[in-house]
């Protein structure tokens, strides 16, 4: 562009130095053109030895349709062919001439008269030239202005870098930014004034520009006069020798993010305590019930032993078991909702598990609700616990009871779900197979606002004492610890549809066991257990448990004695370990040093709460079986009892 400029300029100087014949009247062109003429006949005159007659008008023409413009160029060509015709072609001061003579006056008329036409467009030419290289000047000069305004103006950083990073050019808001003059910014390369975190990524950044690489949105820390550090954020590329870049300044960004993420943690901390006081609060309730239930018969128990009297005790003793039973399941239900209780996962047919529980919701809903069921033939199989599903399927159908109180349908629904990514977004899953188990009422249904706290502890809608919030709440903690999702739908009037969706399993599916289940138990003597747990009451239930078992018992309180016991020539059957043990190690660590002193030991762990994740949603070892505690005193010994009657399985 600026060869084209500089030769632009050049021409418009020389038209801009002519004058403009547009403003000499044509009467005093004309007058002009006549005499031009008359000056170039008498110049030929004067050399009469030239035999070309034209030759002296040629030049003078080309002047007169340059400088005059086209008219009087072409009046003086004619001028000028006419003289030469009379003076210098035939008979000096005569039109006495051949044909051939008027012939080459004619030819010399057109000729040049076109030489004069180019002539005169030359000139018009040059004069728009003139208007243009004017315009074009005028347009440099303005934006070469605003340039420069923005340059002095702008509030982001604008400058040129080197290849060896020193700065060549800076605008004033560098000064204003960073404090440092434009002096110190040159006198040393730029990264000497990054942090010392970001310059490694600085320095990345600038090779990659350096490859011809364009880089947006760079951040990185430079260092203000005043020792403190601004966020500065890089837009740049490389144009031949030089490296262009917008540079903002983010550092009031930077400071209203963290303060926004340290308002978000408070208030997060804010609903957190908030959530906790709902707990708390619903769970002291709850439990003062419970253990005055406890302690209120356990006393009514010890005042009538001693006054001798034995008829209500056992009235008593039930009703403090059936407190702390209830307490039993409180407890389950809180760690379900916080995702911490110990499951024992396994293969499961929900629809068998369904068809199994008919009767008993049947029972439990009552003749007022009819029961339909709509299941899958070939419904997949899904791997979760079996009796937490069995358990939250009763509590749903009780709370699809609860909501029809003046009767209405009942519907168990199983299906085979394939999510996409987006249908796995919207239900906040992993892409993939699940198994839908949902149940439908005609119920009196939920607002959206009851319906998005519905999963809430402790939240119900029942008046108080019928409820206490925590089966949906358990639900939801059950299905997220499955890996898989708890969803609601609800409109007020017209029902409720909660949907549990578990992953698929593609294995195959064993036969739920009755180990649990309380039996008839023969007694079997010479074999020896090691129980370990911290807690001295629970050893001293489970030593009275295998004394009545006619088993032989060694006890420890943590995996530092037992590993001492398993060191020993003892021999040992069965190991009984709580999961959350003192002194660093867990109680599935010690089975695993237990397995390797004694291959193929059989181990039961007891736990209500997997501390560190060891047992529960991971797969046990063969051999290897599970109990949640509470449990009753003859399904621990009826479990044991299977446990070491039981062959042992290869691999263990």
């Amino acid at each position: 562009m600026l060869p084209i400029t500089r030769n632009s300029s050049l021409l418009a100087d020389m038209a801009r130095r002519l004058p403009d014949y547009r403003r000499i009247p044509l009467a005093t062109r004309l007058a002009g053109a006549t005499a031009v003429v008359a000056i170039a006949a008498l110049a030929r005159l004067a050399f009469p030895v030239m035999g070309l007659p034209y030759l002296m008008f040629i030049p003078v023409l080309m002047a007169v349709g340059f400088m005059l413009g086209f008219w009087p160029g072409l009046f003086a060509t004619v001028l000028a062919t006419v003289t030469a015709c009379y003076l210098f072609v035939g008979e000096p001061y005569s039109f006495q001439l051949t044909a051939e003579q008027w012939t080459a006056g004619v030819l010399f008329l057109v000729v040049t008269g076109g030489i004069v036409a180019l002539c005169a467009a030359l000139r018009r030419s040059l004069g728009q030239l003139h208007k243009v290289a004017s315009s074009l000047e005028q347009r440099i000069e303005e934006r070469t202005r605003e340039r420069d305004q923005i340059w002095q103006a702008s509030p982001d950083l604008l400058c040129t870098r080197r290849p060896d990073g020193h700065f060549v050019s800076l605008n004033p808001a560098w000064v204003r930014v960073l404090g440092w003059s434009k002096d110190d910014l040159r006198r040393q390369p730029f990264h000497y004034f990054v942090h010392p975190d970001d310059r490694d990524a600085t320095l990345a950044a600038f090779r990659s520009l350096q490859e011809g690489e364009v880089v947006q949105g760079f951040e990185n820390r430079l260092s203000h006069r005043d020792g403190s550090y601004r966020w500065l954020s890089w837009n740049s590329v490389r144009r031949g020798e030089l490296i262009y870049s917008t540079v903002r300044d983010v550092s009031a960004i930077k400071e209203q993010a963290e303060a926004l993420r340290q308002a978000e943690g408070l208030l997060r901390h804010s609903q957190k305590m908030e959530a906790v006081g709902q707990l708390t609060g619903g769970l002291a309730h709850d439990f003062n019930n419970l253990l005055t239930g406890i302690t209120g018969s356990l006393e009514l128990v010890q005042t009538r032993l001693g006054q001798g009297r034995v008829e209500d005790v056992d009235r008593y003793l039930n009703t403090a078991l059936t407190a702390a039973t209830r307490a039993a399941a409180l407890t389950h239900r809180l760690l379900a909702f916080s995702r911490r209780q110990t499951l024992d996962p396994r293969p499961v047919d929900a629809n068998t598990l369904i068809t199994d529980m008919l009767d008993l919701i049947e029972r439990t809903v009552g003749p007022s609700i009819r029961l339909r069921t709509a299941l899958s033939p070939d419904l997949w199989a899904t791997r979760c616990d079996f009796h937490q599903l069995e358990s939250s399927l009763l509590n749903l159908c009780i709370n699809a009871r609860d909501a029809m109180p003046d009767g209405g349908e009942l519907t168990i629904t199983s299906a085979n779900l394939q999510l996409d990514e987006a249908a796995a977004k919207r239900a906040v899953l992993m892409p993939g197979d699940y198994v839908e188990i949902a149940v439908a009422d005609t119920g009196t249904g939920m607002t959206a606002e009851v319906a998005a706290r519905a999963f809430d502890p402790f939240f119900t809608t029942k008046p108080m004492g019928l409820g206490t919030g925590l089966g949906l709440s358990m639900i939801y903690g059950f299905a997220q610890q499955s890996e898989g999702q708890a969803l609601i739908e609800s409109q007020p009037g017209k029902g409720t549809r909660v949907r549990i969706l578990l992953p698929r399993h593609l294995g195959p599916v064993e036969p739920q066991g009755e180990a649990e289940q309380a039996g008839e138990r023969r007694a079997s003597a010479g074999h020896r257990v090691l129980v370990v747990d911290d807690e001295p009451l629970i050893r001293m239930l489970i030593l009275d448990v295998l004394g009545e078992l006619g088993y032989e018992a060694l006890e420890a309180a943590d995996g530092a004695g037992a590993l001492k016991v398993l060191r020993s020539d003892a021999p040992i059957d069965l190991l009984i370990s709580d999961v959350g043990l003192p002194g660093g190690m867990n109680g599935r660590q010690l089975a695993d040093a237990a397995r390797e002193l004694r291959p193929g030991l059989k181990v039961l762990f007891i736990t209500g709460y997997a501390e560190s994740m060891a047992v529960g949603n991971h797969a046990l070892a063969p051999d290897m079986h599970l109990m949640i505690k509470p449990f009753p005193m003859d399904a621990l010994a009826a479990r044991i009892e299977a446990i070491v009657d039981e062959p042992a399985r290869p691999g263990a």
